[in-house]
């Protein structure tokens, strides 16, 4: 089915106003939650609401707990979440780490005690479309076997990096497994296999099948033994950083809460180069751009290109959204 942006959010604010958010926080969620959907990433969009309003009922998150600052080192910060909703926590500490890197040209700001801030890319874009570059990442609970291990002892701790361009902001948003869980429950949705190899099934061997994976948990790490290791320097960074609670201590709980999170800016404009900057950029993706296809209709993209066409897309014809998913929200909203 087809939903209009404006209708989402809409439905999206009321929602939240009824679940005792205060109208600016809902507002913030109805945005972010239908960004996320108008670009294209339902898996981090509508159809994490529902199990948002279910952490929300069950008091994992916390309505009206937010993040706040609990030590200052120059221009690096720690926060503490309060285990409040990840989204807002998250834009919050966003915009204290582009405050801090306006006045220092870095800063960072490592945040402790929070939920799910969904899908990790809206932050990135929210620092690019600010001026800065960023470095961000989260861990998670335990989804991912270390290589050469069986159980699932290691997140797929998504990694998000941005670099502002007049032409279309840079925007790398990626899990360190081969597919995010979101996007592999959005298949199982569709009733579809995966297009790679995503995860291991109950006789441990690699598999397509999103219904399988998602019942053990059990994700694919990129580059296999390489994804393994930088997830769990992303875990160790995440957890020292923020002095919060590492992968293992997250897999202690029932569900996934309490989750370690670093928003690292910069301020290019501190260079004074920003035409060279461009130039650079733009060098990049040309040469990128410019190259035979593997496959005929193949196309090359750089991070976040194919993101500004979904949203392009969507505005003018409407949101592709699951019924099932749509309905469940309009539920929740009697």
């Amino acid at each position: 089915m087809i939903i209009q942006s404006d209708q989402m959010q809409n439905v999206l604010y009321n929602l939240f106003v009824k679940y005792q958010f205060s109208e600016e926080k809902a507002e913030l969620l109805a945005r972010v939650f239908t960004k996320n959907t108008l670009d294209g990433v339902n898996s981090h969009g509508i159809n994490r609401v529902p199990l948002f309003i279910n952490y929300v009922e069950t008091g994992l998150i916390k309505v009206d707990a937010e993040a706040e600052k609990v030590e200052t080192f120059g221009s690096i910060e720690r926060w503490d979440g309060h285990f409040g909703p990840g989204i807002i926590n998250a834009a919050k500490c966003t915009n204290r780490a582009i405050e801090l890197a306006k006045l220092h040209g870095m800063g960072m700001v490592a945040l402790r005690n929070t939920n799910h801030w969904m899908r990790g890319g809206s932050y990135g874009w929210q620092a690019a479309e600010a001026g800065c570059i960023s470095i961000f990442f989260t861990n998670t609970q335990p989804n991912m076997p270390a290589w050469g291990g069986k159980e699932s002892r290691i997140g797929n701790n998504p990694f998000i990096v941005s670099i502002p361009r007049e032409e279309g902001h840079v925007v790398l948003d990626m899990a360190i497994s081969q597919f995010s869980f979101g996007k592999i429950h959005e298949y199982k949705l569709k009733d579809k296999k995966l297009p790679f190899l995503g995860g291991w099934d109950d006789n441990d061997k690699l598999t397509d099948d999103p219904e399988k994976i998602l019942s053990n948990e059990r994700g694919l790490p990129i580059g296999y033994w390489k994804g393994s290791a930088l997830s769990m320097i992303l875990d160790m960074l995440a957890t020292l950083l923020s002095a919060g609670d590492s992968t293992y201590k997250i897999g202690l709980r029932e569900r996934e809460t309490g989750v370690s999170q670093v928003f690292l800016c910069i301020y290019p404009e501190i260079f004074h180069d920003r035409d060279v900057s461009e130039k650079l950029l733009n060098e990049i993706i040309d040469f990128t751009h410019d190259v035979n296809p593997m496959h005929p209709g193949d196309k090359t993209y750089y991070p976040g290109e194919r993101t500004l066409q979904n949203r392009e897309r969507n505005l003018e014809n409407g949101i592709p959204v699951n019924e099932e998913v749509w309905q469940k929200v309009m539920k929740l909203l009697v």
